[in-house]
């Protein structure tokens, strides 16, 4: 795949993979100035279908497109000798369709083209997320990945730069890439949603406030993703506060399965292993067990009950009773205020590590005996949480993308006192944006005040 992507560029080169220098000429590359390549750059999604995947037929204003299609390739207008796209083209750089191999030509072991959504696609989060997609880090070195970018008008020039970097960074897996600022045009077709993108809370604003302001806009991606995106879309919420804003955007896509739908809490998950593993005086991957029971706030509740180091319940190896119950949980709460002490900015790597954490363990089979935790639909769980919330629960999975609740672990009286407070907090979210998906006369009164996480403010 290398030597094709050299063929683009020099066309003089010869033969590429047994391609004849005639074939290759055929295949034309419309690559054009910087400056005239951004004046095209304008967001569309316009595009035919075949039998295979996308074809890469586009109206000019289209947004990026990626390389190598499936199907024999039609360019509506071919390349003017100052290399300039004329008038049909809508590409952009190495993500235009240059040349179409051959299946042959193609790896034989490559699943079909995956088609991901990312919402706050040129945040900081998406920087380190966007480039472990795609090379292979998430979804398997074997899975061609399709990137639709989601960003705000505010932020196009910086989508625009996402797609320069990705193109710079030459991915084989990643075949297509496209930008907009409509979610009705990026969530098209879409096999996976990261909803990354919300607005975050400024000066005066109230809890309730925020529910308000991003309750809105996860409304709008959920009636976007039930009218245009894959029916067996997975979606997982990262944008806070992102349980409620789960099943706001879950309610308003009634057709798509209500089990399709994550709240991030792998990185609280994650902490809670690391604190552990600090405590107890072992190598990290030692944890397992670990569930986030609840909403991602501080009234979250890290179980260390039913954790485990080296298979051995965790208060068999670590002793001090009263760290575990007064100072493990705040000790995860505060990680993320404390990191930006530290060096003055969010903790966005770690989300990013940890949203592709969260996605692994729903693609590859959960080991034998351990489960991990995220946000999911409530509704029939065995430890008697209130229906129809998204709540933070253990489960486990055969890596096709679903899950199952893991039942049968041990709730005591410690435990069940701080999962009951943050079920409580979670319904009185609801109750504010209930509106939000057509139900009225919810009292919006939240009992424990500011509960957003150090760090997330």
């Amino acid at each position: 795949m290398a030597a094709a992507k050299v063929a683009t560029l020099q066309s003089a080169a010869g033969t590429l993979a047994g391609v004849s220098q005639s074939k290759l000429l055929d295949r034309k590359i419309h690559a054009a100035p910087l400056n005239l390549r951004r004046s095209l750059f304008v967001p569309s999604f316009e595009a035919k279908h075949n039998g295979m995947g996308r074809s890469k037929q586009a109206t000019r204003g289209g947004g990026v497109r990626a390389a190598l299609a499936e199907s024999p390739a039609k360019p509506e207008a071919a390349a003017s000798q100052n290399g300039a796209v004329s008038e049909g083209d809508n590409c952009f750089g190495v993500f235009c369709l240059t040349y179409d191999p051959t299946k042959e030509e193609k790896p034989k072991t490559w699943k079909k083209t995956l088609r991901i959504a990312v919402s706050g696609a040129a945040g900081q989060i998406s920087n380190h997320l966007l480039f472990k997609i795609a090379a292979g880090e998430v979804f398997g070195q074997d899975q061609p990945i399709a990137l639709n970018l989601l960003g705000s008008s505010r932020s196009r020039e910086a989508l625009e730069g996402v797609a320069m970097e990705l193109e710079d960074s030459l991915f084989p897996l990643l075949r297509e890439v496209s930008i907009g600022v409509e979610p009705m045009q990026v969530f098209r077709d879409a096999d996976w949603a990261l909803l990354i993108g919300a607005k975050p809370r400024g000066p005066g604003m109230e809890r309730s406030d925020l529910l308000e302001l991003n309750g809105q806009i996860f409304a709008d991606q959920g009636k976007a993703l039930n009218a245009v995106a894959n029916k067996d879309v997975k979606v997982l919420v990262v944008g806070n506060p992102c349980n409620t804003n789960a099943l706001i955007c879950m309610e308003n896509a009634p057709d798509i399965p209500k089990k399709n739908f994550h709240a991030l809490t792998r990185l609280d998950e994650n902490r809670a292993k690391c604190q552990l593993a600090l405590k107890a005086g072992v190598w990290y991957d030692a944890v397992t067990n670990m569930t986030i029971w609840g909403n991602h706030s501080t009234t979250q509740v890290p179980d260390f009950v039913n954790a485990k180091i080296y298979g051995h319940p965790v208060k068999d190896v670590i002793k001090d009773t009263h760290w575990l119950e007064n100072d493990f949980t705040p000790a995860i709460q505060t990680r993320g205020g404390k990191l930006i002490k530290k060096w003055g900015r969010s903790s966005a790597a770690s989300t990013a590590v940890s949203i592709a954490d969260a996605i692994k363990s729903l693609v590859t089979p959960t080991p034998e005996g351990d489960w991990f935790s995220s946000g999911v639909w409530s509704e029939g769980n065995p430890y008697g949480i209130a229906q129809d919330l998204v709540f933070s629960l253990p489960c486990r999975s055969e890596g096709d993308g679903n899950y199952e609740v893991v039942s049968g672990l041990e709730i005591d009286a410690w435990l069940r006192e701080r999962i009951q407070k943050s079920e409580e907090e979670l319904q009185a979210e609801k109750n504010c944006v209930k509106h939000l998906f057509g139900e009225f006369g919810g009292v919006c009164d939240l009992p424990f005040g500011d509960t957003l996480l150090p760090g997330e403010q």
